[in-house]
């Protein structure tokens, strides 16, 4: 099986498109698809998608696009001929108010929505690809082994006591809940930040301000997630924000937030003195 989050009837033979953001992230999903040897083409990102990552695709199997070019985006997946789309790796949330360049299809599709924001928005852009006979995968597809493990991942006993973790994680399902982010700092049962608009990064920068011994960070996912579009994800340099703010631990929910190169960043936690811990 070549990932557990596969839709059922996958097709290797049918080219995937990679719609790819910023980052690591879609780097590590084009390596996943060309190792499991199914056909890959890109859909590129104007000043998002890494350029080395479309240095790897010839002329003939990539498109660069300007962020909101859905009409572009749509005929580039019939002129491709792909079975499958899977998009992968953020677009900066500015872009929602400015540097956007939607074409004819984007207005149509941002005046038929009453709340924009990126779950609304590619929400309805997931249901236009459909509309052209494209599945859109899961993002966690061919990267099982990415995902965050029940228990302590670093390999020592967490420091952080049980009853502050379920306090944590109930404050994190709460504000996903609600659709406020996905994402919170606590601290012996007080919550010193809460994941918004500005990002898991600069939230745990906010929570740096106040004492920090014995914090943690919580990521966790909505109750009802769309992983086509939306996969937490923590990798080294949310890390490297941990340790800076000198938070010193963190809990993931199993199988679910994607850890972006997971023995990197096991390994770099390990050194740093992090604890990580997975949970359900």
């Amino acid at each position: 099986m070549l990932s557990a989050f596969l839709p059922a009837g996958f097709d290797p033979k049918k080219p995937i498109a990679l719609i790819a953001g910023q980052g690591l992230y879609p780097r590590l999903v084009a390596n996943a698809i060309r190792t499991a040897g199914v056909p890959l083409r890109l859909v590129a990102m104007e000043e998002e998608t890494p350029p080395e990552l479309i240095a790897e695709f010839p002329e003939s199997d990539r498109v660069m696009l300007k962020v909101g070019q859905v009409g572009s985006m749509l005929k580039a997946l019939k002129r491709f001929d792909v079975g499958y789309a899977y998009m992968a790796g953020q677009v900066s949330p500015r872009r929602l108010f400015h540097g956007l360049h939607p074409d004819l299809k984007a207005v149509a599709i941002l005046a038929s929505l009453k709340r924009r924001n990126a779950e609304t928005i590619f929400g309805a852009i997931a249901a236009e690809i459909a509309k052209v006979d494209v599945t859109l995968l899961d993002a966690r597809s061919f990267l099982d082994n990415q995902l965050a493990d029940d228990g302590c991942m670093t390999g020592r006993s967490f420091p952080i006591e049980d009853d502050y973790v379920a306090h944590g994680v109930q404050i994190a399902r709460e504000c996903a809940r609600l659709d406020i982010g996905q994402g919170c700092v606590v601290r012996k049962g007080t919550v010193l930040a809460v994941e918004a608009f500005e990002g898991t990064d600069d939230m745990i920068r906010r929570a740096g301000a106040f004492k920090t011994d014995e914090a943690f960070l919580v990521k966790t996912v909505k109750t009802r997630q769309d992983y086509r579009f939306d996969v937490p994800c923590f990798g080294l340099k949310t890390l490297e924000t941990l340790r800076e703010s000198s938070v010193k631990a963190a809990v993931l929910e199993t199988g679910r937030v994607l850890m972006l190169d997971k023995s990197a960043v096991i390994a770099k936690a390990k050194s740093w003195g992090i604890s990580l811990r997975g949970f359900v």
